[in-house]
């Protein structure tokens, strides 16, 4: 059984991996979890001799496949709480990470299952990141960033950036999950957006924030 703290490191560890496809060095990891590389260290040991994690000097940590099962697993219980807090207890989806951080340490696959199967075994959580299901098996439809958008009519599908801040803005401006969103301009001095929300909200929006907004087109 795992620590708190060992978990947040493998899954911290895990996403800087882009799902287990790269090394990750000590101070991304560091900087991430807002701790000294020393820590790091030190964390990096005790992984590794449970051998959740490989380690080589100068080239980096990366998960082993049962690193990547363990922090599945933490993804799944965070992804499914918050779904539960959204969608059962009336929370908004800028409220529910820090809730569902304490939530996915519970060390019950009963409670989870039974979770899952009340929630209707959902594929993705309220911010449109896809939920592992028991055997670490998820799909990601084809997303582009907004950004990238031709100008098509598309759906806001997930969002990159899940900070309160960020999803207040979105709120705020009427970009939901599922939300109808079109590029009408694309303003070249600073790559910001003209956009319509909707199908009947013209809003605009800054470079960076198109760069945080995944659709389907």
């Amino acid at each position: 059984m795992l620590s708190f703290t060992e978990e947040n490191y493998l899954k911290t560890i895990y996403h800087l991996s882009d799902n287990g496809l790269k090394s990750v060095m000590t101070n991304e990891i560091a900087e991430m979890m807002e701790t000294k590389p020393a820590s790091v260290t030190d964390m990096i040991k005790r992984l590794a001799a449970k051998s959740l994690i490989t380690y080589e000097k100068y080239y980096g940590v990366n998960v082993t496949k049962n690193g990547k099962s363990e922090a599945l697993s933490i993804i799944r219980k965070h992804r499914l709480w918050e779904t539960f807090l959204v969608a059962k207890l009336g929370f908004s989806w800028d409220e529910v990470h820090d809730v569902a951080e304490q939530l996915e340490h519970i060390q019950s696959p009963l409670l989870i299952e039974k979770l899952d199967e009340f929630l209707g075994f959902p594929s993705s959580d309220p911010h449109g990141h896809p939920i592992p299901d028991k055997h670490g098996k998820f799909h990601i439809a084809r997303q582009i960033l907004l950004a990238e958008s031709t100008g098509k009519k598309a759906s806001a599908c997930a969002v990159k950036n899940s900070t309160p801040a960020f999803l207040q803005y979105l709120s705020k401006i009427g970009i939901y999950i599922g939300a109808s969103v079109q590029v009408l301009e694309k303003i070249e001095f600073d790559g910001s957006l003209e956009i319509l929300v909707d199908g009947k909200k013209k809003v605009y929006i800054s470079r960076e924030a198109s760069e945080n907004i995944l659709v389907t087109e």
